[in-house]
């Protein structure tokens, strides 16, 4: 096999994640004898996915990338790109006359010559650490496998019971989850010292709303309990104990308050628990709604009624089809809420499928899947390391810079490049922690889709950035509350296979149901924001994606694709035309959430826009934007011939 089959394999999408190649309804193991002939020596033309994929490649167009007008867009590429490396590594040297503003937030490289840029706090957490968490990639499997051959799965079976795939199937989840449950206190305690108790309090209380109330009360009573956590967390500190302690003996300095003084110092690697736990609290969410839905199931099995083999569900059936009511246990919620490979950053696994992965191993995992998606995040690792040794994008933005002091070239650079560290500084934990995964042997939905400069639609790029958050919204909020253009949905929540969005009525949404959706909308991305931090700024990037939602909905209700079937082209180019205002607005929003935020935003504004040339510069950005959006459809097209849709 040559080194182009092997380049093609490492970056496909099925290695990414088989959800992206595989129908949500289809069985995991029919679809990995069908999903990728690299894998398989044969394949099945007639089944169920075979016949969709078919039918998606038809409705594609022909391909365009030997034609005259991509080749014009080749050329434009081979000078655009080398130039925005360019001017931002140019800004970025000693020599540039703004160097000694920023350069106390430099640290040393490992790149002869280069210092580095490891000013981000959230980023640097993870880089500092990255030796210690190797070590724990490597140890935790390990002790798995010496823990199962001290307690197989026969140990877990009962003596008298018969040899059933349903036995066998509880037997691995006993020893599965006793595994998760032990470790997961030994890690947390490791993690947050004596705090691990506070995280513990959280579960108790909240696994009490779900198994101790009324059923009807259960939904409100675990919303308003989680986000009032998430307030008083924030508000609290996390809790000291010496606060607790001080508010007890009315603020005197008392023995107590010595005591938890010393007691907030046992607070492990992590003592700041709070600040990741906003991961926690969905799945705490995740388990008493699982476990509400399944009080209304009927007593019969849905696996049973439907002749479903439980060893080879879909994806939609793991998440939909509620675990036994004997899974519902204090053991399993503690070992799937603070299961440690998913524990820090995530992705986010629902408690249905979670139980469902411990019963049967997932077919979509396969040995050389993993080693192609670890080498994988060894190159992004290495991409990223590149980026910060060579591009102080962060740095400077965080010395508060005279921004007239740039080109509009480098201003706008400046904010493209920031962004693009934002999207490596989150893809690279979560792919770091979905490997820990994958070896463990549970496989959760990637949380990329596709590169942060491969998105051209808002509503697209939400469903495809931290995608396994977007389903968990769409199963727990945006479904229940109405979901988008007509209708309610299904009351799982379940996502289709490739967009992550839920069904909605069938007949064609109308402008009134346009609006509620708009409105569904602003209360999901209030929520995205208070989730992510309590503070204006990310509440106005919520508010903000809301809005520039707006024009792409209006613009699908005024030039619906049904009209300009005959015109092809014409309408090619007026979604493109569409496409670079979108992106120009989600760089804008993006930028005043996790970058320079609003007064930020207005200095590269002015001093883009604030000139003739700045002016023109901009009509020549949208220009290459224009191209680079042609491209981007090419790329969906080129899925869709593939029998792939991605609705991202």
């Amino acid at each position: 096999m040559s080194v182009l089959y092997w380049l093609r394999r490492l970056y496909s999408l099925d290695t990414l994640d088989t959800r992206f190649t595989v129908p949500a309804d289809t069985p995991l193991k029919v679809a990995a004898g069908t999903r990728a002939p690299s894998d398989q020596s044969t394949t099945t033309p007639t089944d169920g996915k075979d016949a969709r994929a078919i039918a998606i490649a038809n409705s594609a167009s022909p391909s365009k990338w030997r034609t005259p007008e991509f080749f014009v867009y080749y050329i434009v590429f081979i000078i655009a790109v080398p130039l925005m490396f360019k001017t931002v590594i140019d800004v970025s040297q000693e020599s540039h006359l703004t160097y000694s503003t920023y350069s106390h937030l430099l640290s040393p490289g490992w790149i002869p010559g280069r210092k580095v840029d490891n000013s981000d706090a959230q980023y640097s957490s993870f880089r500092d650490n990255i030796p210690y968490l190797v070590v724990l990639i490597i140890v935790h499997p390990l002790l798995r496998r010496v823990y199962n051959s001290f307690f197989p799965t026969e140990a877990w079976t009962p003596q008298d019971a018969k040899p059933t795939t349903a036995i066998a199937a509880d037997a691995r989840l006993k020893q599965r989850t006793h595994f998760d449950y032990y470790f997961a206190l030994l890690f947390i305690t490791a993690l947050h010292g004596v705090s691990a108790l506070k995280v513990l309090l959280i579960l108790y209380l909240n696994y009490n709303i779900a198994t101790k109330l009324p059923r009807t009360y259960i939904p409100t009573a675990t919303w308003i309990f989680n986000i009032g956590i998430l307030f008083a967390n924030e508000l609290c500190g996390g809790y000291p104990f010496a606060r607790i302690a001080k508010s007890l003996s009315s603020g005197e300095e008392t023995g107590l308050v010595l005591w938890g003084e010393w007691l907030d110092g046992i607070g492990g690697l992590m003592p700041r628990w709070e600040i990741l736990f906003n991961i926690t609290v969905l799945r705490l969410i995740s388990f008493n709604m699982d476990y509400y839905w399944s009080l209304g199931y009927p007593s019969s099995s849905p696996i049973e009624k439907k002749q479903l083999d439980p060893a080879a569900l879909s994806e939609r059936d793991r998440v939909s089809i509620p675990a036994e009511p004997s899974a519902f246990n204090p053991l399993n919620y503690v070992a799937y809420v603070l299961y440690s490979p998913l524990y820090l950053t995530g992705p986010i696994l629902t408690f249905n499928d979670y139980i469902s992965q411990q019963r049967y191993p997932p077919p979509s995992l396969t040995r050389t899947r993993t080693i192609l998606y670890g080498i994988r995040f060894v190159l992004t690792l290495l991409c990223m390391e590149l980026v910060l040794h060579y591009i102080y994008a962060v740095a400077i933005s965080k010395s508060s810079p005279n921004w007239s002091l740039y080109t509009p070239a480098q201003l706008s650079m400046l904010g493209y490049f920031n962004l693009h560290i934002i999207w490596l500084k989150l893809l690279i934990p979560w792919r770091f922690f979905r490997l820990w995964a994958l070896l463990d042997g549970v496989d959760p939905p990637e949380n990329m889709v596709r590169c942060m400069s491969d998105n051209y639609s808002a509503a697209a790029f939400w469903r495809g950035w931290h995608r396994s958050f977007n389903r968990w919204v769409v199963r727990y909020l945006y479904v229940p509350i109405g979901g988008g253009a007509g209708g309610r949905g299904s009351r799982s929540g379940t996502s289709n296979n490739h967009g992550g969005k839920s069904t909605a009525a069938t007949s064609r949404p109308t402008l009134l149901s346009k609006a509620r959706g708009v409105i569904n909308f602003l209360i999901v991305f209030t929520f995205v924001a208070l989730w992510h931090d309590i503070n204006l700024r990310l509440l106005m990037w919520g508010w903000l994606i809301t809005l520039f939602v707006l024009p792409e909905v209006i613009a699908g209700i005024l030039f619906p694709a049904h009209r300009w079937r005959s015109r092809p082209t014409a309408y090619r180019i007026l979604c493109g035309i569409g496409a670079v205002g979108n992106i120009l607005m989600m760089m804008m929003a993006n930028l005043v959430g996790f970058a320079v935020g609003l007064d930020g935003l207005k200095g590269l504004l002015a001093g883009i826009v604030g000139s003739y040339s700045g002016v023109a510069y901009l009509a020549a950005a949208c220009a290459a934007l224009f191209v680079g959006v042609q491209v981007m459809f090419e790329v969906r097209e080129g899925e869709l011939r593939a029998g792939i849709k991605l609705k991202c």
